[in-house]
């Protein structure tokens, strides 16, 4: 029996059409297609906001679900779920991987999700829980993203089914893409761009809207390189800049790695920082897989101290005999301590994948601001202009309201009222529906008085968006001030040191260090460097940058020791070796980079770094100024077998507010106090003391004052006396900037040991004593407590007059380097 097809067959007037078609044509439209779809709806994220569609459609979803930082968690996959079904077309592995990257604080700079719960370990070696156990909501920086959305500020796009519609760019009010990074694989091309510090950033970006013809060096001197969450330290600057000036560039990241005594018999290194996107599993694995094939010898073990306390701590113990600087080496080469990091700055502009360097970045994100507060403007000043049009209306109908009711009563219906009260008052068809619409108990005299009062204010803010609208320069400044801002909000410290390309990030084998000449500078912040070249005076102020002014510097080798002297007046021996080194361009009297010097010495509560020397002992030896007043030169005997030693006995509560190393000894030694007393004598006056002596009297004080600044001058040199006055308020920052004088050293005559000295600034009503002094070689420059640069007043030729309101608060003075 024969079989019955199945097929239906066609109809009758079915007309059958091949089309012929190459198969190259077919793949070749496929397959752009294909790459169209991954490059512009997958891997590469818009240079406005920084951000991919999904991290976009996360964000904007989760904003409209109400998950702001204020309210409470809800589960992931409720999340998950929600843009899956109304935003983004594809699975929910990818909407929860990225979800889990903003929130990990060792992925993000400035993490844009916060999440509770297991959210996974840095180089993943801890996978995330599954999306049903953790919890999320937006981080306050996320806020910042999605801020004014709703004011037509970016256009909207239907979603994948034309059933919602969905923002096409966040207005995102810091630049994220800097800030945060990214990284995606499309076709034919692939992103890689690292974390940036949020201030620097900011600063870079304020900058440009200011000079938009800036160049690249400029704008280098705010985002000097990458600031990645993890920390640790860039060796490689050259590659910073090819990336930053073309889009492409490499550079090397470093652990951060110390010398400590693990055992009382055993040293080891302990990684506290490790490169970014690299886990202690990972660097574990490694060093045993060496060791196990004898690749690597002198570790007798390896232990992960890492806990939520103490952050990152991994020890790896060195066998007795080894040398753990040479065995530090041979794990830079061998092991992920040392990972490369190849940017490749891609990211869609205008639709288009372009590769950008620094400035272009910028600039993108900068014009999306401006486009952004000029679309919210308008939409403002619309908003109030149409209530200002119903407020208008009310209060013609406020003045005759007894014609309004009665025009009302005697109509028939609400369209002969809308006429009638159109006709009577010459109302807009939109005031008169709203005054028809108003409850009669809203039209009282109370009522007259808060229109008017709205009236004013909507007028005025009308007045004010107009501005912005119309002026291009208040537009700017409104964009630069919001930029400032967020900087201030979510601003953080640096967190990765930036190294010249082939420098040591920790202690060096000293055997592999040529003993060249160098020159070690301490910076006004505590930063530690040494560098190869001498400092130039002539530069001036152009390398500012933040942690930067250097307060004193010694001449040494690469491998000898230099001495630092301390508040405690004591002497702490410092390896040259273990500093960081500078590149040549750090040529200029500010210091910009080093490490601090918290790394290098260990000091007591309190006890901070004055200045540095040398302990070369052919040298006048040390002049030391304490806060009571005491003077001291100390005979330069310094023990060859000791790491730290005493230069001074020091009273009760007494401390060193000055050191210096005195160069010829025919130095002029000055002490400036808080009531405004400087002294002035010959450093030949003090005689040399051995190092356990407490030294003579430097300078009568009266009662209630303390010594500010003790330092060395020579007569010879272009001097200059800096003094800050205040209030006792001001140093607790409550009571103002003070006020500032900068007069020429040779105004001041010289005065007997142990004398009170002269007045060096009068006091202007409500300051009470001077809270900073300094004397040196001009020219003097200051600093803020965060090393940013201050501007000092013009010289003063009067030794006691008053000072000059300052705009920014001093916190250090120093002359040329």
């Amino acid at each position: 029996m024969a079989r019955r097809s199945s097929q239906t067959p066609p109809p009758e007037d079915f007309e059958e059409r091949i089309l012929d078609i190459d198969v190259v044509d077919e793949m070749q439209g496929s397959f752009l297609e294909y790459a169209y779809s991954v490059i512009y709806s997958r891997a590469l994220p818009d240079a406005r906001d920084g951000l991919k569609p999904v991290h976009r459609r996360v964000l904007y979803q989760a904003n409209e679900m109400g998950l702001r930082p204020d309210r409470g968690y809800v589960k992931s996959a409720r999340v998950v779920g929600e843009v899956m079904g109304r935003l983004h077309p594809h699975g929910d592995a990818s909407i929860y991987d990225t979800l889990v990257r903003m929130a990990q604080p060792f992925s993000m700079r400035l993490p844009l999700i916060d999440g509770h719960g297991n959210f996974g370990s840095l180089g993943n070696d801890d996978p995330p829980a599954a999306m049903r156990y953790t919890e999320a909501r937006l981080a306050a920086a996320s806020m910042a993203m999605v801020e004014s959305i709703d004011e037509d500020t970016v256009d909207f796009a239907p979603n994948y089914d034309g059933s919602e519609q969905e923002p096409g760019v966040l207005p995102s009010a810091f630049p994220n893409l800097l800030v945060n990074g990214s990284s995606g694989i499309a076709v034919g091309m692939a992103t890689n761009m690292p974390p940036h510090n949020l201030g620097e950033v900011v600063a870079a970006a304020r900058h440009l809207i200011k000079h938009p013809s800036a160049d690249l060096d400029t704008l280098m001197r705010f985002v000097p390189g990458p600031d990645l969450p993890t920390g640790g330290r860039i060796v490689g600057l050259s590659g910073i800049r090819d990336a930053y000036e073309n889009g492409r560039g490499t550079f090397k990241i470093r652990a951060k790695v110390s010398v400590e005594d693990v055992t009382p018999r055993r040293k080891g290194l302990v990684v506290t920082e490790l490169p970014y996107t690299v886990g202690p599993e990972k660097v574990i694995a490694k060093i045993k897989d060496l060791v196990n094939a004898k690749k690597l010898q002198g570790i007798s073990d390896i232990k992960d101290l890492t806990d939520r306390s103490h952050g990152l701590r991994l020890v790896i113990e060195v066998k007795n005999g080894f040398v753990p600087e040479a065995l530090l080496e041979q794990l830079y080469k061998l092991t992920p301590l040392e990972e490369s990091f190849g940017i490749n700055n891609v990211a869609l502009v205008d639709g288009q994948p372009l590769t950008l360097g620094l400035k272009e970045l910028l600039e993108v994100y900068v014009d999306h601001r401006f486009e952004v507060v000029r679309r919210r403007s308008e939409f403002r000043r619309t908003k109030r202009q149409d209530r200002l049009h119903l407020v208008e209306g009310l209060l013609v109908a406020l003045i005759d309201i007894d014609e309004v009711i009665r025009i009302i009563r005697g109509s028939d219906n609400t369209a002969m009222a809308k006429d009638r009260l159109m006709e009577h008052f010459g109302l807009s068809e939109t005031q008169t529906l709203y005054i028809l619409e108003t409850p009669l108990r809203r039209l009282t005299r109370f009522d007259q008085v808060e229109l008017e009062a709205e009236q004013e204010k909507l007028r005025t803010e009308i007045l004010g968006l107009t501005e912005i609208l119309e002026s291009d320069t208040l537009l700017r400044k409104v964009v630069s001030d919001e930029l400032a801002a967020v900087a201030k909000k979510f601003g953080t410290e640096r967190r990765t040191v930036l190294l010249e390309s082939g420098a040591v990030a920790a202690a060096a084998v000293p055997l592999e260090v040529a003993d060249d000449p160098c020159r070690v500078l301490l910076s006004s912040t505590g930063l530690l460097a040494r560098t190869s070249d001498e400092i130039s005076p002539a530069d001036g102020d152009s390398g500012r940058a933040r942690h930067d002014l250097v307060v004193s510097t010694v001449t040494a080798t690469a491998r000898a020791d230099i001495g630092a002297v301390t508040s405690a007046g004591r002497v702490l021996r410092l390896p040259v070796i273990d500093l960081p080194s500078l590149p040549p361009s750090s040529n200029a009297p500010v210091l910009s980079g080093g490490a601090p010097v918290a790394e290098f010495l260990k000091l007591d509560a309190g006890e901070r770094v004055l200045a540095l020397t040398t302990l070369d002992e052919s040298s006048p030896g040390l002049a030391l100024g304490t806060e009571q007043g005491v003077v001291k030169r100390v005979v330069p005997d310094w023990p060859e077998n000791k790491d730290e030693f005493e230069v001074i006995g020091l009273r009760d509560g007494d401390r060193v507010v000055g050191a210096t190393e005195l160069r010829t000894g025919e130095e002029e030694l000055v002490f400036i106090t808080s009531d405004a007393q400087l002294l002035r004598f010959q450093a030949a006056q003090v005689r040399p003391q051995g190092r356990p002596a407490g030294g003579m009297a430097g300078i009568k004080l009266a009662d209630g004052a303390r010594v500010l600044s003790f330092t060395a001058v020579d007569p010879a040199a272009d001097a200059v006396v800096v003094t800050v006055a205040g209030s006792t308020d001001a140093l607790d920052g409550l009571g103002g900037l003070g006020t500032a004088k900068a007069t020429p050293f040779d105004q001041y005559p010289r005065k007997g040991r142990a004398t009170g000295g002269v007045r060096c600034q009068r006091f202007l009503r409500g300051e009470d004593k001077l809270v900073l002094a300094w004397a040196g070689a001009s020219p003097a420059r200051a600093a803020t407590a965060n090393g940013s640069p201050a501007e000092l007043p013009g010289r003063d030729p009067r030794r006691d007059g008053s000072g000059v309101p300052l705009a920014k608060q001093i916190a250090a003075v120093a002359g040329p380097a």
